[in-house]
């Protein structure tokens, strides 16, 4: 995919038809939403829950600890309860069998945070979420994830593309950090007070900042 599309401006094209369609009296059109967490979705909420009705998807096997897991997904449904939104937003939990993701990324445990390791975790969450949209009839499909400055968009929607293809279902494009979308997310998170975990969720990242934290330490000592 080339690196130079601007996700964010198709995403715009896409609401653009959606305003239309609605207001001549189209039903508004759902959405399946993959979130990684709390903080990542707070700023796709408040954006997205304007033009379309969202249910998250909580498809997360690559998160370290199941209480590491849980205490995502509780943030994720209590963030949900207390933010505003124009159009309803509801919470699908999806499975969390961890050895789905260590399957995904055997072979490629020491490659490092932003690798190929990632991109084929990016892949089979959006495949889980591709097909989940497929099963239930959702219009749309997408992640939080191109949020974070440290995930990849253009692969985000390279997969998204490919998935939506396979699966027949819409992929939306978007690249969330657009907008100053990053740094709304750090203001929301601040205002419901969202627990904002310093890892991406599995084992190898978190082993990564601790590492990072000790060298750290040892520079500052």
């Amino acid at each position: 995919m080339n690196n130079n599309i601007n996700f964010q401006q198709k995403l715009d094209q896409i609401i653009k038809h959606i305003i239309t369609e609605t207001a001549s009296g189209t039903e508004v059109p759902s959405l399946l939403l993959h979130s990684c967490c709390a903080p990542c979705s707070s700023y796709v909420l408040e954006y997205l829950s304007n033009y379309f009705s969202i249910t998250i998807l909580y498809y997360n096997p690559n998160i370290s600890e199941e209480t590491e897991y849980r205490k995502r997904v509780e943030e994720q449904k209590r963030l949900i309860g207390e933010l505003p939104v124009t159009y309803p937003v509801t919470f699908l939990e999806g499975s969390y069998h961890p050895e789905e993701y260590y399957k995904a990324v055997n072979g490629m445990e020491q490659l490092g945070e932003r690798s190929r390791r990632c991109y084929s975790c990016y892949e089979l969450r959006l495949a889980y979420t591709a097909a989940v949209a497929r099963e239930k009839e959702y219009d749309y499909f997408t992640t939080t994830l191109s949020i974070s400055p440290y995930k990849n968009a253009v692969w985000l929607n390279e997969i998204g593309e490919r998935m939506q293809k396979e699966y027949g279902v819409n992929y939306l494009y978007a690249d969330f950090k657009k907008k100053n979308g990053y740094k709304r997310s750090i203001e929301l998170s601040e205002q419901y007070h969202l627990y904002r975990q310093d890892f991406c969720g599995c084992r190898f990242s978190k082993a990564e900042e601790e590492a990072r934290k000790s060298r750290h330490s040892v520079t500052q000592a």
